[in-house]
């Protein structure tokens, strides 16, 4: 098994309460499952890390939006690989497919870290267990760069209550988009939607801490950086580019069949 492949079904949580479909920002939790499900079929997820003293954390996550996205409980499948073991550095690259055809595709880079110094760890036994495929979805593997930022466009200020932790009792990624998100209007987001999106992570936060979120323009059209901070130290850096909506059809015009199971 070189590639992992999940079948989802978009839920109420991951849709876009303006037209019933799939949030782009939302993808990244079947991305994460499916990546999750991948490492237990051989036995190195969390919870198989945890007595080694070992957990994974992603750095960086990039994702493209291509083709149409999937209305509410509509079917989607995700395909993730291991496309990449260096010393330390894991990548894998992913595509989500709706109706036969890949609507996007991205990477992400990880490590696994020691729970004693919290550094990363040799990632190179993982060759053994983990089928590498070499295929790159957005092109050879390389840092990711940000545009530079111009006037600051909003800001706002989140306290890290429970629904934001995941199972390590870390602030979930998707937390963080979360909140960079918050800092768009309404408006905005009813006739806009992300297009891409690219994020770096630096500093693990927790219950209780208070983050600051500050959105900047940049010298591209719709494409936003979002510096997400705790006391002034950077804690993750979001890049979204956005493009206004331009499938009109509805969900009542889809003719959307939900299956009596």
């Amino acid at each position: 098994m070189k590639k992992y492949s999940k079948t989802y079904n978009v839920i109420l949580d991951n849709m876009d309460i303006y037209n019933y479909k799939l949030r782009p920002i939302s993808a990244i939790m079947y991305i994460q499952d499916a990546f999750a499900r991948l490492c237990a079929t051989k036995k190195v997820d969390a919870y198989d890390m945890f007595p080694k003293n070992m957990y994974w954390v992603v750095t960086e996550f990039n994702i493209e939006f291509i083709d149409e996205l999937p209305f509410w409980s509509e079917e989607i499948g995700v395909n993730i690989w291991i496309s990449e073991i260096s010393k330390l550095k894991i990548y894998t690259d992913y595509e989500i497919t709706y109706k036969g055809k890949t609507i996007a595709e991205g990477n992400a880079l990880w490590f696994l870290i020691s729970t004693e110094t919290k550094h990363p760890v040799k990632a190179e036994f993982l060759k053994e267990l983990l089928e590498i495929q070499n295929e790159y979805t957005l092109g050879e593997h390389k840092k990711t760069t940000f545009f530079d930022v111009s006037e600051k466009y909003n800001e706002i200020t989140h306290i890290i209550n429970l629904s934001d932790l995941d199972f390590n009792k870390h602030v979930n990624n998707k937390s963080y988009i979360n909140i960079a998100e918050m800092t768009a209007p309404d408006e905005f987001k009813q006739n806009n939607t992300v297009k891409k999106l690219s994020i770096k992570f630096y500093r693990e936060t927790f219950l209780g801490d208070s983050l600051t979120c500050e959105t900047f323009k940049t010298n591209k059209e719709k494409t936003y950086i979002h510096k997400i901070t705790k006391d002034d130290a950077l804690i993750c850096e979001i890049q979204t580019s956005w493009e206004e909506k331009t499938d009109n059809v509805t969900i009542l015009e889809s003719n959307l069949d939900v299956k009596n199971e």
